[in-house]
């Protein structure tokens, strides 16, 4: 039963993103998509109207349905991601528009993070491009079960079949060397809106879904009980009242997996273990929760449990360690370096960090290796070791996105420096040289 009901909430709404290299269409794409399946409000429509003929265009501008800011219309380009959530009669989805200029593929690290499927776009007149290499890159690490590759401005090479069975080739041949699971090619034009939500009379050649047909069918959502427990406990409930005396709850947010009434679960990291006594879902008992259900646990057994350990199935729980191997995207625009004191927010738990060592930084254009190179700078992705001054309850990215990622904060100031995923990237490391030791004595040294 839980796998019915969580297949069939799961099918009923589809994260996806769009990216692309600058000026290949991707908010054009979108004000499509959100226009012609009727998901733009008359006021909104309107406003993208009045907006086009205030620049000097007859028709409206349907990348004026996301570039919502100043800077955004002027440039013509997309600088942050933007949400839109639209419906069709088949599904719901919440769609990210992210940034194609290098300068912002950090941006894209967010968008995607979450997304179950990336929509990326090519310009048939340039091909692909290095920054095209790049955005399949990033879908890649952040193991994005689905890539739409969008063949953009057919009606540019005269609706060319060549044209677009060599794109698709090389797109297909350089994102399955990377580990992409599944790959679409469509071939479209945005603005003239061939194959986005209509067949286009353009191309009889091509007889796959257009973009909004895939959208809808594509499988989406998993079988929680294929995946062993998490649950990361975000707080501790005891009301102490006349009613409740003796309560002690712990609420949170099933990351993976199943948890039933009877199973042992193992509190890490300390290692304790005791028997789930009681679930409750929404102030009613429940005898399982699944992902990604917010719950309240009970256990037999009073333990010493706080925010940030983790709930797991005694005969699958993971080891905890303080030693930290990852792929990373840096996010900020000052560099992250060896010997840097950081914070780690895995989950619900934060915890202090040394970076011991970058091993290699990824060259995108030919999947190489700049081995040692002492820093990674905005944008880049590369890999990195760390130590942390707690044990922490991480898993492979590959086996869980919710608790195989984590961030890197300033301790400063709280920003967020750098997103990383635990484990294996898309392709074999490079052997790096040991860490250099960075410890001092301000409490970062372990």
């Amino acid at each position: 039963m839980v796998t019915a009901v969580e297949q069939s909430a799961a099918s009923s709404q589809l994260r996806f993103a769009t990216a692309g290299s600058v000026d290949d269409g991707k908010s054009t794409l979108v004000g499509r998509l959100l226009h012609d399946s009727k998901s733009v409000l008359a006021d909104q429509l309107e406003a993208v109207e009045h907006a086009s003929r205030s620049r000097g265009q007859e028709a409206p501008d349907l990348a004026l349905l996301t570039d919502g800011l100043r800077a955004e219309r002027e440039q013509g380009i997309t600088i942050d991601v933007a949400y839109r959530y639209f419906a069709t009669p088949r599904r719901r989805f919440i769609l990210a528009d992210t940034p194609g200029h290098v300068q912002y593929t950090r941006n894209m690290v967010t968008g995607a993070s979450t997304a179950e499927l990336a929509v990326v776009l090519v310009d048939a007149r340039n091909g692909v491009v290095e920054q095209t290499r790049r955005h399949a890159a990033v879908a890649a690490l952040l193991r994005v079960p689905h890539v739409v590759l969008a063949v953009n401005k057919m009606d540019l090479v005269d609706y060319a079949e060549p044209v677009f069975a060599a794109i698709a080739e090389e797109f297909t041949t350089y994102a399955a060397s990377l580990g992409v699971p599944e790959i679409t090619a469509i071939p479209i034009s945005a603005l003239a809106g061939d194959n986005v939500v209509t067949a286009s009379a353009n191309m009889s050649w091509y007889g796959g879904p257009t973009v909004l047909e895939h959208l809808e069918t594509v499988p989406v959502g998993i079988d929680p009980s294929q995946d062993p427990a998490r649950f990361p406990v975000q707080v501790v409930i005891r009301p102490q009242s006349a009613e409740h005396p003796d309560y002690r709850g712990y609420a949170g947010q099933v990351a993976s997996g199943v948890l039933r009434v009877g199973d042992e679960v193992t509190v890490l990291p300390s290692g304790r273990t005791s028997t789930i006594t009681g679930i409750d879902v929404l102030g009613q008992s429940a005898d399982q929760a699944w992902a990604p259900q917010s719950v309240t646990i009970e256990l037999a057994d009073d333990l010493d449990i706080s925010r940030g350990d983790v709930l797991a199935p005694s005969a699958y729980a993971p080891t905890p360690t303080q030693d930290v191997e990852a792929t990373v995207c840096h996010l900020h625009d000052r560099p992250l370096k060896v010997g840097d004191r950081v914070l780690l927010k895995h989950t619900t738990r934060t915890v202090k960090a040394i970076v011991k060592d970058i091993p290699d930084r990824l060259t995108l254009a030919d999947l190489s290796h700049h081995p040692a190179p002492g820093e990674l700078a905005a944008n880049d992705i590369g890999r990195v070791v760390l130590r942390t001054s707690e044990p922490l309850a991480l898993d492979a990215y590959a086996a869980s996105r919710r608790t195989g990622s984590f961030l890197l904060i300033d301790p400063a100031d709280g920003t967020t420096l750098t997103a990383g995923m635990a484990g294996d990237s898309f392709a074999e490391q490079a052997s790096g040289a040991d860490g250099a030791d960075a410890a001092d004595d301000d409490g970062w040294d372990f």
